[in-house]
């Protein structure tokens, strides 16, 4: 049988089996856009097509031809009837058995109430379909390896390399294990999808980057769904760290490298779950770091390299997310307090979209992520919960034992195996169908062959219900009910922070932590069996909190056990924050008075750098007696009198930042060149970052300081530091320390999906840094509070907000609408659909079957 072109790579083949940008410095911003007049969003777009073409396939090839963008019936100028913001009206949709009622308010929040559960879904997935589809058909073909088929040749190494990873084959299994409410409500959305795609190609109204890149959407299905899951997973926690760890290995040798890149953080940090804790588990111990063979490092430089070339969002690289609850007990409310802000990339259009969902058996409130049914951080009519990503080790590499005189096998356990292999056609616009055999061995797909051969043990491949989980969690009245549901959640483990109208609070790591018998996983390790995953910590013992004593719970992607711990969980640069974030909450949280909601708001843009509270005092003492000039005792007064906000119009912020940048360089530089370290420092700049941090508080004479032969102490390396960050502020800036605020360096950006530059918001100067609860760090930092919640359940109040818009049509009102409500630390109440229906501005449709 022949498969259509279009969906030969979505279905395997032929089973032998039956089985940042650059971080740069930058005193100038382009001006935020505003899209006004719909005729110039047209006129930008057309420009901007040809970046975004020229961004695949290079400046020297051929532009498509554009003659079908000015078609008045199909082309571009259909952007400015998808520009019109709902008024309202009825509307026919084919896949609903009952009427439903959509309400809009003037921002673009969606209110859906159904009188079936079924139907809410269909409902939700035409609403979504109606603002976002080009977003939900770029990240389905990303995820499925498609992108190939309407981009051209450009795409190809994404496409292989994610029909290789796997996220297909997950969620092939993930649609056959469904249950049968969520196989209902996945159909249920689907049908929604489709229903408004028809309904566009009909009245030719499909998004204007379909006709650009000159292609129909295909229908919409349940594995499309499972398949934006999978992208989201990827990019939390999909690591190459036991690659990175290997060639520091190699370079460093085992024994620094073990020094400074620890599995317990070197510094002091702030756990949510202190213990006690469950008895030595009966697994073998970790083993101290060994050094890595030539033949490994070489293999792990060339998987380093593939994976980095990869494009952004294909690779986890850290991660930044607060979430916080207080307990009635310590609220000016009298009620449980939340407050949750999940830091990613921050993009136009958003990542989410705002709605309530009412039906017979479903009332929540918050964000979804358009290609998916539910409700993923909220509330419903008693608990409210948020996440932030839990960073521990879901990613190991094994090296395959393979021998000529057994082809398509490995040996494992003491006998060969043979490998399973799955084929895949991938279309290419222009081009001959490529074709690809995935190789499986026990541990995961074989992702690398030059040198040994590599699989990858990823968690994103287990099979994970989280569809029917969080369906569960929008249906519970109550913390049992809460954790009862993520007993079930596998991946990505999120720190799931809870808050009820009794109350109460918790906070729970759900999901997959991986159980390695023995072995050294933060490198790669040989796949002959003894050291493969072997299950999950059990449930009743993974990182969890419920009504604690303090009143406060908190997560910032910090490590959320303490030392004693008995369960390895994954090493400091693993991808654990340093904690800087965490302790700074836990400190605010922490003051002797109740809090209210305008505490938690003013804590979700807290500028404040911990990190900065601790060093700067020493710095500003190393330079006491220090021979310096007149323009740098300047710089030193900016920094003794500073409170440690990275505030734009604070020189200081400027100066300290700077400061810390040398002070890494000056430390670790000579390491570096001397012993041809190929991994970029800037990769493991938080873990060295939590060294210095240790050595200069504790153990101010260590000898990485030394250089060149001769004994150095943190004292010495600070003043060097300082003057190379005085010259370089001082040929960037000027002569005069008080002008060198931080705003002239630090900028934030909301880059479009598609990654048209044209389409985006930013360059512009911002606050905070990436130590700050209001994380910006880079610049332009392209990454953040990607939505701000605040709930009160004192006062029943709700409040969000994120930065962009419901639309994803530059043209809309509401494409970037939010933004500066954002920007300013401001939010707007989270109105329920009755609420709505009386809000001034709203629109209402009348959907009938």
């Amino acid at each position: 049988m022949t498969l259509d072109p279009a969906i030969e790579a979505k279905a395997p083949k032929d089973e032998v089996k039956a089985s940042d940008r650059p971080v740069v410095a930058t005193g100038t911003s382009k001006r935020p856009r505003r899209w006004l007049p719909a005729i110039n969003a047209l006129a930008a777009l057309l420009v901007s097509a040809a970046v975004l073409y020229v961004s695949f396939f290079g400046a020297g090839s051929a532009l498509p031809a554009l003659g079908p963008t000015f078609n008045p019936t199909t082309g571009a100028w259909t952007m400015a009837a998808d520009a019109t913001n709902p008024v309202n009206q009825t509307l026919t949709i084919t896949g609903l058995e009952q009427p439903v009622r959509v309400t809009f308010e003037q921002d673009g929040t969606a209110h859906v109430v159904a009188q079936t559960d079924r139907d809410l879904f269909v409902a939700v997935g035409y609403v979504h379909a109606r603002f976002r589809l080009f977003q939900m058909d770029l990240m389905r073909r990303q995820g499925e390896g498609r992108l190939s088929e309407v981009v051209g040749k450009a795409a190809l190494d994404s496409d292989r390399f994610e029909l290789q990873l796997g996220l297909l084959r997950t969620a092939q299994k993930e649609w056959s294990q469904a249950d049968d409410v969520a196989k209902i409500a996945l159909n249920a959305y689907a049908s929604g999808v489709n229903d408004r795609i028809e309904e566009a190609k009909r009245l030719h109204q499909l998004p204007v980057m379909f006709t650009l890149l000159g292609y129909e959407p295909q229908p919409w299905t349940p594995i499309d769904t499972l398949i934006i899951k999978g992208d989201m997973t990827q990019t939390l926690n999909f690591t190459d760290t036991p690659l990175v760890m290997a060639l520091l290995n190699q370079s460093l040798g085992p024994d620094l490298t073990s020094s400074w890149f620890p599995v317990l953080p070197p510094n002091a940090q702030s756990p949510y779950d202190p213990g006690p804790y469950p008895s030595q588990p009966a697994v073998a111990p970790i083993a101290a770091m060994r050094a890595v063979t030539g033949s490994e490092a070489a293999t792990a430089a060339a998987l380093h390299d593939r994976l980095a070339a990869l494009p952004p969002g294909l690779l986890a690289t850290g991660g930044a997310s607060n979430n916080w609850a207080v307990a009635g007990a310590k609220s000016v409310s009298g009620g449980a307090l939340m407050a949750g802000d999940p830091h990613l990339h921050l993009t136009l259009p958003s990542i989410w979209f705002q709605l309530t969902e009412d039906s017979p058996d479903y009332h929540t409130s918050g964000v979804s992520i358009p290609g998916t049914p539910v409700v993923l951080i909220g509330h419903n009519q008693h608990i409210s919960w948020s996440l932030t990503d839990a960073q521990n080790q879901q990613t190991f590499f094994y090296e395959e034992k393979e021998d000529s005189a057994h082809p398509g096998q490995y040996f494992w356990k003491g006998a060969w195996t043979d490998y399973i292999t799955v084929n895949y056609d991938i279309p290419v616009l222009g081009g001959p169908t490529e074709h690809l055999s995935v190789k499986l061995s026990v541990h995961g797909p074989v992702i690398g062959e030059r040198g040994l051969t590599t699989s990858v043990w990823w968690a994103g491949n287990i099979p994970s219900q989280d569809f029917s989980v969080l369906m569960r969690i929008g249906q519970a009245s109550d913390y049992t009910g809460f954790r009862e549901a993520l007993r079930d959640w596998r991946s990505p483990t999120h720190n799931f922070v809870y808050a009820d109208d009794g109350g109460n609070i918790g906070l729970i790591a759900a999901g997959y932590f991986p159980l390695v018998v023995g072995g050294q996983p933060w490198l790669p390790m040989p796949g002959t069996g003894e050291y493969d995953v072997v299950g999950t910590v059990p449930y009743d013992d993974i990182p969890q909190v419920f009504n604690p004593p303090s009143n406060i719970v908190w997560s910032a992607n910090q490590r959320q056990v303490g030392p004693a711990y008995p369960y390895y969980i994954g090493t400091a640069s693993n991808f654990f924050d340093p904690g800087y974030r965490a302790n700074e909450i836990r400190s605010v949280l922490s003051q002797d008075r109740k809090l209210s909601t305008a505490d938690m708001m003013a804590l979700q843009t807290d500028t404040r750098d911990f990190l900065a509270s601790e060093i700067t005092p020493l710095l500003v003492e190393a330079l006491t007696n220090d021979q310096i000039s007149s323009p740098e005792q300047q710089a030193r007064d900016l920094l003794a009198g500073w409170d440690f906000r990275m505030e734009t119009a604070s020189a200081a912020a400027s100066i300290w930042w700077t400061f810390w940048q040398a002070y890494l360089a000056e430390t670790f530089d000579t390491y570096w060149k001397s012993r041809n370290v190929s991994v970029d420092r800037s990769e493991v700049n938080e873990a060295l970052g939590q060294d210095l941090e240790a050595w200069t508080l504790h153990d101010q004479s260590n000898p990485t300081f030394s250089k060149g032969g001769a004994a150095r102490t943190a004292g010495d390396v600070m003043r060097v530091a300082f003057h190379t960050a005085f010259s370089q502020l001082k040929g960037k800036l000027g002569s005069d320390p008080a002008s060198w605020t931080w705003g002239r360096v630090h900028s934030r950006e909301l880059e479009n999906l598609a990654q048209v530059d044209g389409l985006s918001y930013g360059p512009r100067a911002d606050r905070g840094d990436a130590n700050t609860p209001l994380a910006a760090g880079g610049d332009p930092s392209t990454h953040g509070p990607s939505w701000r919640m605040v709930v009160d359940w004192g006062t029943h109040t709700f409040s969000g907000i994120y930065p962009g818009g419901q639309s994803e049509n530059p043209a809309s009102s509401w494409y970037e609408n939010r933004v500066d409500t954002w920007w300013n630390g401001l939010y707007a109440p989270m109105l329920s659909a009755e609420q709505a229906g009386f809000a001034p501005g709203a629109a209402t449709w009348s959907m009938q079957p």
